[in-house]
C-alpha cells in the first residue's frame, strides 16, 4: 500500500434529518473500531533532523483534529525525561501514548511504564510511534509486517484507527539492574559503529557507512562465551551445557526517574519462568559481531532478524564468528533486506533466554568493547570510546542476562494479511 493522502469530501443529503442519520450512523461505526479518543503526545525536538515539531504540527495534528481525536502534548527537554512523564503520568485520562520521536523515546516510556506500581495495567496502555528520529525500526517494522508504505501518514494513521498488537519486552540484567529492551542488544562490530561513529556526527547518516569501512579495514574480535536457551527446533548451534542455569530473579533495583535521584521501585521485575530444567547451549568466541533483536527492522533501512516476529516469546540471534573482510561487505549490503542471514558465516536462530559474557579485544588484550542496547551503552571496558566519562548501567564483564516476557507490552499497528484473515 502506498503514501495516504488526505481528501476531504462533502456530501449533499435532501434534509437535514437525512443527514443527521448518516452522521450519527458513521460516528456509531467509527466508535465501533475501539479507536483512541484522547492520546498523550511526547515529542522529542532534538532527535534525528529535529523535525519532531514540524511533523506534529504539519502532519499528525490535522489528522488527529480531523479524526475527532483529543491530544495533550509534551516535549522532551533532557535525557530520561519520557521516562519520567511515563512514570508519572495520569493514565486513565488517555486511550494511549504516541512518541514522536525515534525509537529511544519509546524505550524510556516502555521503562518509565514498567516502573511503575501499577505497570501491570500500565504497560497495557497503547503506544504508537511516528517517525522522526535517527532510527526508526519500530515504525518500519510495524508498517512493513502489514504491507504498508513507511511514511509518516501511515504511521499516524495506525494510531488513528486503533488497531493494537502484543510486542514481546526483554529484560536486561545483571546482578540488581535491570532495563528494559524493545529493539536489539548489540555487542562487537554493531555496537562499536552505532556508539564510537558518534565522533563524526556531523557527517549525518553517512557516518555509519564511514565508520563501517574504517572498522572492516581494522577488524576487531572479541573474545568471550555465550549461553541461551534455544527456542524449539533451534537446537543445532553451539555445544550443550551440562550445569543447569536459572534465570529467575527477585530484583528490586532503583531506577533513575526524577533528575538525579534515584527512587526505589517495586514495579515490574522481569519474566517469572524459569530455566532451571531447560537445555543451555553454549558457543564460545572469538565473536566478530552479536545482535539479539526482538523485530525485524532496527532502522530504515537495516532489517538484522527478517524472521523475527512481535509477540512470538523469542529474540533473534544473529553472529559472526569468523568472516573475510570482503564478506563482510557484502553481509553489510544485505542487510538491507535481511538476506545477509542466508551467508554462511552468519548464525542465526531464536532464543528464549540469553547470557553474554563479554570479554577483551583479541589484538589489544587491554581493551574491552560496548554493550549498545536499543542504541545506549549499558556496558564498556576500558579504552572505548568515551570510557571513564559516565558511569554505564551494568559493568563489562560479568555476565549480562537477557529473558523475554511475551506480548507484555502493546503497540497501535496496521492490520496485515493474516489478521484480516481471522
Amino acid at each position: 500500500m502506498g503514501k495516504r493522502v488526505r481528501k476531504d469530501y462533502v456530501l449533499e443529503m435532501p434534509t437535514e434529518v437525512i443527514a443527521e442519520s448518516w452522521s450519527d450512523s458513521l460516528k456509531c461505526y467509527i466508535n465501533s473500531l475501539s479507536r483512541p479518543k484522547r492520546v498523550f503526545i511526547i515529542l522529542n525536538p532534538f532527535g534525528g533532523k529535529r523535525s519532531a515539531r514540524r511533523i506534529f504540527h504539519s502532519v499528525v495534528r490535522p489528522l488527529l483534529v480531523a479524526a475527532n481525536i483529543m491530544y495533550t502534548s509534551q516535549e522532551t527537554k533532557y535525557q530520561l525525561h519520557a521516562q519520567e512523564l511515563a512514570y508519572k503520568l495520569d493514565l486513565l485520562k488517555y486511550d494511549g501514548i504516541v512518541c514522536i520521536s525515534g525509537d529511544g523515546v519509546l524505550v524510556e516510556v516502555v521503562n518509565g511504564l514498567l516502573q511503575r506500581d501499577d505497570w501491570d495495567t500500565a504497560i497495557k496502555m497503547p503506544l504508537g510511534i511516528i517517525p522522526a528520529g535517527t532510527g526508526n525500526g519500530m515504525a518500519k517494522s510495524l508498517l512493513d509486517v502489514a504491507g504498508e508504505m513507511y511514511s509518516i501518514q501511515n504511521a499516524t494513521f495506525a494510531v488513528i484507527r486503533g488497531h493494537k498488537r502484543p510486542l514481546d519486552v526483554a529484560t536486561v540484567l545483571q546482578g540488581e539492574t535491570r532495563f528494559f529492551s524493545i529493539l536489539m542488544l548489540t555487542w562487537g562490530l554493531v555496537a562499536d559503529i552505532d556508539i564510537e561513529s558518534e565522533k563524526y556526527r556531523w557527517m549525518g547518516r553517512t557516518r555509519i557507512d564511514f565508520y563501517f569501512i574504517l572498522r572492516v579495514m581494522k577488524l576487531r574480535k572479541y573474545n568471550g562465551h555465550l549461553e541461551f536457551v534455544p527456542a524449539p527446533g533451534h537446537d543445532f548451534y553451539g555445544e550443550p551445557k551440562k550445569e543447569s542455569t536459572s534465570h529467575r530473579r527477585t530484583i528490586d533495583t532503583s531506577s533513575r526517574v526524577d533528575g538525579d535521584s534515584k527512587v526505589k521501585q517495586t514495579g515490574y521485575q522481569c519474566p517469572s519462568t524459569s530455566f532451571k530444567d531447560s537445555e543451555w547451549r553454549s558457543l564460545e568466541g572469538p565473536f566478530i559481531a552479536i545482535s539479539l533483536v526482538n523485530v525485524p527492522w532496527v532502522g530504515e533501512d537495516s532489517m538484522p532478524a527478517p524472521k523475527a516476529e512481535f509477540s512470538d516469546g523469542f529474540l533473534d540471534l544473529a553472529l559472526i564468528k569468523d568472516c573475510p573482510k570482503s564478506a563482510l561487505v557484502s553481509i553489510s549490503m544485505k542487510i538491507r533486506d535481511g538476506t545477509h542471514v542466508n551467508s554462511p558465516y552468519v548464525i542465526y536462530l531464536k532464543v528464549k533466554a540469553f547470557k553474554l559474557f563479554p570479554g577483551n579485544r583479541v589484538d589489544e588484550p587491554k581493551k574491552g568493547g560496548i554493550v549498545d542496547v536499543d542504541g545506549e551503552v549499558i556496558a564498556r571496558g576500558e579504552g572505548t570510546y568515551a570510557s571513564g566519562q559516565d558511569a554505564d548501567l551494568m559493568a563489562y564483564g560479568p555476565p549480562i542476562e537477557v529473558t523475554v516476557d511475551q506480548g507484555l507490552a502493546m503497540v497501535f499497528s496496521p492490520i496485515d494479511d493474516q489478521q484480516l484473515s481471522l
